[in-house]
């Protein structure tokens, strides 16, 4: 497999296979990320793209589902070239019906609505979206490269073609200064557009990134682990989203790992305080810091 660095996926991914098509990441400028700092942005070519699918081919059965396409962000291709990698993929697996990806609302939202139709008819979908918040100061602060405007409009193009996404979401995104407004914002957004999945991670700080400096300058002021968790619950409180929308909770850097279907915010919300009650009962001196993620 042509795989160039690192390669990453969610999870709840862990068995589907990956395909590079490219490699990098094409904005590579958020202040918390350090994923692919030292790979440079870059296609991969067709022939490499058709080796690799030879290859799964001999490995995953003919009927598979799904595959993922890696890596940081597929959509920075031409909606052409999606489309012939789509056809290739399906020449070697035909019963194809989800072709996933994480990418960012920043080059889905140069895409038309027509070239996501033919996205969406070419099987790309369920794709992983870095919303991290909806609240413009926290993606300012995070230097995503949109608005919330933005987000708004990706979404609802993304919905009028009938694509699902999952909303990537960072616990503590706002830090102290933006807590609240980080949590009201987000909870809006998912509201106006629901995505099939929210999977939450807590902000980790990587050692050497600008989020780092913004720490030590005393910019960036990070929420302690009591606070993650009431955030959490707090968020979603303030989902109104439909019933078989899941969140997902039990990444290795959040605390309270929580996981269920939305239409159970009551027992999510319960699962939260029995793990605040555990803390407070058996190790109470960790909810009152911020604990160290640095990676």
């Amino acid at each position: 497999m042509h795989y160039t660095g690192p390669v990453y996926r969610h999870p709840l991914e862990a068995n589907t296979p990956i395909l590079e098509i490219t490699y990098g990441c094409s904005w590579n400028k958020c202040v918390f990320c350090n994923m692919y700092k030292d790979v440079k942005f870059g296609a991969s070519p067709m022939d490499h793209i058709e080796e690799d699918l030879q290859e799964l081919a001999g490995i995953y059965p003919h009927n598979l589902r799904k595959i993922i396409v890696a890596n940081g962000d597929p959509f920075a291709l031409s909606t052409k070239r999606l489309l012939e990698i789509s056809s290739l993929i399906r020449k070697y697996f035909p019963e194809i019906s989800i072709i996933s990806c994480q990418t960012s609302i920043r080059n889905i939202m140069h895409k038309k609505q027509e070239e996501l139709k033919q996205l969406a008819e070419a099987k790309y979908d369920d794709i992983y979206i870095g919303i991290e918040s909806g609240c413009d100061e926290v993606l300012k602060q995070l230097n995503k490269g949109y608005t919330s405007k933005q987000e708004y409009e990706t979404l609802k193009k993304l919905k009028n073609s009938k694509i699902k996404y999952i909303a990537l979401l960072m616990g503590g995104a706002g830090g102290k200064k933006y807590r609240d407004e980080h949590i009201r914002d987000t909870a809006k957004l998912l509201n106006t557009y629901p995505p099939k999945m929210i999977s939450i991670i807590t902000t980790g700080i990587a050692t050497g990134t600008n989020l780092a400096q913004m720490r030590d300058d005393g910019e960036f002021v990070q929420l302690t682990e009591r606070e993650i968790i009431e955030d959490e619950m707090a968020l979603i409180e303030a989902l109104d989203v439909p019933n078989s929308t899941y969140f997902y909770g039990h990444h290795q850097n959040n605390v309270a790992k929580v996981s269920g279907h939305l239409k159970n915010k009551d027992d999510l919300i319960g699962k939260f305080k029995e793990r605040l009650e555990y803390f407070e009962n058996n190790q109470p001196e960790i909810l009152d810091i911020s604990l160290s993620r640095e990676y």
